[in-house]
């Protein structure tokens, strides 16, 4: 009976992911963007309830007279987070980020460096064979306009995610897993983010594997729709992620085992 409810609840899942991504390209795009965008996470624990993340990201993007991907380099990105377990279900976190948006006149973006602040809560429905969750974030953004002025954004992002590990039940050191999830973006009005409150729609689809407990990689394909004054934007993204925990921690192990290595003999 169990597993039965199981199966019903992932039919319904993929469903659901399959009538946005219909909607979403039902609408009438203007223009179309392939880019890439890279993310190297560095997580640190602190004990059983406080971990930190810094976060280094860049996008690039095609323009429309080129399928380059790599034709301009449109973002750089900094994120400090913090995160705290609040229980096996529930997640708290909160970044304070710095994002570099490009002059790139190409694709329709002006300089526009911007400040982020965001408070997000995670619910994980820990499931045996997979796992789903619901992230919820309020972001705060101070970003510079096209008249050099700053204007603050205050945007929701609504989240849902499924993992599927393929060669285990569980998540652990080589173990290769999918990913599919489905985020919604809302927003005020401004200048530089246009006047619409419905702000995107991003679909992820793709996989992850884990090298071992502490690295991991994924790479997904996405699918983003932003309606935009001037006119509807599509973007076509490959994403690449890489995600380390506690990366010193564990390099500072390992030069010590090296200089001492009687003391692990003992051990």
């Amino acid at each position: 009976m169990l597993s039965k409810s199981n199966s019903n609840l992932k039919i319904t899942l993929f469903r659901c992911l399959f009538v946005v991504l219909l909607i979403t390209n039902s609408y009438g795009q203007n223009t179309t963007y392939n880019q890439f965008w890279n993310e190297f996470q560095f997580n640190q624990s602190i004990n059983k309830k406080w971990a930190t993340e810094i976060d280094v990201a860049t996008a690039y993007s095609s323009k429309e007279s080129s399928p380059n991907l790599f034709e301009n380099t449109t973002q750089r990105s900094l994120r400090a987070w913090g995160h705290y377990y609040f229980s096996p279900r529930w997640k708290f976190s909160a970044f304070a980020a710095y994002y570099n948006n490009k002059d790139v006149p190409e694709i329709g973006q002006f300089e526009s460096p911007e400040w982020r602040f965001a408070l997000q809560g995670t619910y994980y429905f820990h499931k045996t064979g997979y796992t789903l969750s619901t992230r919820m974030r309020t972001e705060f953004r101070h970003i510079k306009n096209g008249d050099d002025e700053f204007e603050n954004v205050f945007r929701y992002r609504q989240q849902i995610k499924y993992i599927q590990p393929i060669n285990s039940k569980f998540l652990r050191a080589g173990v290769v897993y999918a990913i599919a999830s489905d985020e919604l973006y809302f927003k005020s009005g401004a200048k530089v983010t246009g006047e619409s409150f419905f702000d995107r729609n991003r679909l992820n689809v793709g996989a992850g594997y884990l090298f071992t407990d502490d690295f991991q990689v994924e790479l997904t394909y996405c699918n983003e729709y932003l309606p935009r004054n001037s006119g509807n934007q599509t973007t076509n993204a490959a994403s690449l992620t890489i995600s380390f925990n506690n990366l010193f921690r564990n390099l500072q192990k390992k030069i010590q085992d090296k200089k001492h290595p009687e003391a692990k003999d003992e051990e």
